[in-house]
């Protein structure tokens, strides 16, 4: 298929929106039944063949070891557990309140104990409304859908392949629920002592200087796909680095500046993929020089670290 096929914002807002929430419902799952990693990466979700998926969630003790994944190819959700039973229902005609009570259903009649602490949104605007009272999102257009998890899974690969040139401490590439974007971190061993008014979410997310690349679909705030890269704490004078390919540039948000890459203008470069790795280095690398990271000694050219193999290469 295409390389990063079209997907304008305008053409699946709707249905991304009700989107957004069915995986927030999963994801509050993910994060009760789960086992707590730092930098909070127990909560997002992997891709599939067919997907999203939660991977195994709960403990090695008396209750049901289960994982949640989404189908987007078929269009269902299913439960499985690890004693082989299996429980599906269709994400199309569904509203959040309806998916809710689906998912909580699937979970009952195989038997897996959840306690969900907050049944409603996280940092959307209708954060105050629980998933049960939700019907006014129920968009859902299954060719949609189909090419936002394609395009999922080609940026997926681009930032693993952009991932592998890093010897450190790496995060996995992950799809965020609460955000919607799928990204990887890049940590130096740095701590950094946030205020003690930061939330808790920010606190240990981070809790280290960190260089993230990744992509997000397009929100209210920014309404397009783009590829996007940030250094945090922002290093002075970062947004005056240059970036490639020509397109890219720096934006303001939230008090600071975010490398952004819009879609349609990778879309548009000779070699797209290649556009998107130069605009993910080109970020990083100014980000590291301003703070101050061991840049050379960090590097991992082709995912090798074992210097006589490198050598060789």
């Amino acid at each position: 298929m295409e390389l990063f096929p079209a997907i304008p914002l305008a053409e699946w807002q709707d249905t991304k929106a009700t989107l957004h929430r069915f995986c927030q419902v999963v994801g509050k799952i993910r994060l009760a039944a789960g086992v707590r990693r730092n930098h909070w990466w127990n909560v997002p979700f992997h891709l599939t063949g067919r997907g999203l998926t939660t991977r195994p969630m709960g403990q090695a003790d008396s209750n049901l070891i289960f994982a949640i994944d989404f189908d987007f190819i078929g269009h269902q959700l299913i439960v499985t557990t690890a004693d082989g039973q299996a429980v599906s229902f269709p994400l199309h005609g569904q509203s959040v309140a309806s998916f809710y009570r689906g998912v909580l259903w699937a979970l009952g009649a195989l038997g897996v104990r959840v306690n969900m602490d907050i049944p409603r949104p996280y940092d959307l605007p209708d954060s105050g409304r629980p998933f049960a009272e939700d019907t006014e999102h129920a968009a859902y257009d299954p060719a949609r859908v189909t090419r936002y998890w394609q395009v999922l899974s080609q940026v997926n690969l681009v930032l693993e392949e952009f991932a592998a040139g890093y010897s450190g401490k790496v995060s996995p590439v992950h799809h965020f629920w609460h955000t919607f974007d799928i990204a990887c971190t890049r940590f130096s061993e740095r701590q950094v002592d946030q205020p003690p008014a930061v939330d808790p979410v920010t606190r240990e997310a981070y809790s280290r200087e960190v260089i993230s690349s990744g992509f997000w679909f397009g929100d209210d705030a920014f309404g397009e796909p783009a590829f996007y890269s940030y250094t945090a704490p922002e290093p002075e004078g970062l947004d005056s680095e240059p970036l490639l390919p020509e397109a890219a540039q720096w934006i303001a948000q939230r008090g600071n500046h975010l490398a952004v890459l819009r879609y349609d203008d990778a879309r548009s470069e000779p070699d797209p993929r290649a556009a998107v790795l130069a605009f993910y280095e080109s970020a990083y690398q100014a980000g590291a020089r301003h703070a101050g990271w061991d840049i050379a000694g960090l590097a991992c050219p082709g995912g090798i670290t074992d210097p006589q193999l490198s050598a060789r290469t």
